[in-house]
């Protein structure tokens, strides 16, 4: 990963979180459906920069699921322009790929921003208390016992949080400013998710 002195891992990016363009008038938020994928694509990139195999699965796991919304999106894509509308639309034909697909995506996001954001809020704390405490609170109790041994393999091999940090960077300052920027705008599209996927029109 490779950017301009002075500049951060944030830069590289394709699109971030809070430039999803999100629609309050309408579902409590309706999301952007191309730019929210491509946001999610540009933080499966943060997995390279933690930069073990262990990670490999939890990437293409996130990966697989971007793949079924597009594919959806690209099938029906007047019906698809936000995630909500690709949902609904798609329930009605009576499918579930996508959706499933958007159920587990958001979960994957949940977690990374759950890790991140504890890491960020406790300077002291290792990347992998962070990241073992927030699959605790997410993930986990979705997965098999199959899966369970990959993911925690996973967690303990996330580097040390100042050899993290400095791949972001060298600006530490501005590492930390735009991480948090980052996180505000993926946490408020979780959140969106959330609420839309537990209510009665996103279930099959």
């Amino acid at each position: 990963m490779s950017f301009p002195p002075g500049g951060t891992y944030f830069d590289t990016t394709k699109r971030s979180f809070n430039q999803v363009p999100i629609d309050s008038t309408k579902d409590n938020g309706a999301i952007s459906t191309t730019e929210f994928l491509e946001a999610s694509e540009a933080l499966t990139g943060l997995f390279d920069v933690l930069g073990s195999v262990a990670f490999q699965p939890v990437k293409n796991d996130m990966g697989g699921n971007i793949k079924k919304i597009r594919e959806r999106q690209l099938a029906a894509p007047v019906e698809s322009e936000t995630l909500q509308d690709l949902v609904r639309n798609e329930l009605k034909g009576k499918k579930h790929t996508a959706t499933e697909g958007l159920v587990w995506l958001v979960r994957g996001l949940d977690f990374t921003s759950q890790a991140l954001r504890q890491n960020l809020t406790n300077s002291s704390e290792e990347l992998s208390k962070s990241f073992r405490d927030a699959y605790g609170n997410t993930l986990k109790q979705y997965h098999t016992f199959l899966i369970k041994p990959i993911f925690s393999a996973a967690m303990s091999a996330t580097p040390y949080r100042a050899d993290f940090y400095k791949k972001l960077g060298d600006d530490q300052p501005r590492v930390q400013k735009e991480l948090d920027e980052w996180l505000v705008g993926l946490e408020k599209n979780v959140g969106i998710l959330k609420t839309f996927l537990d209510s009665k029109e996103a279930k099959w």
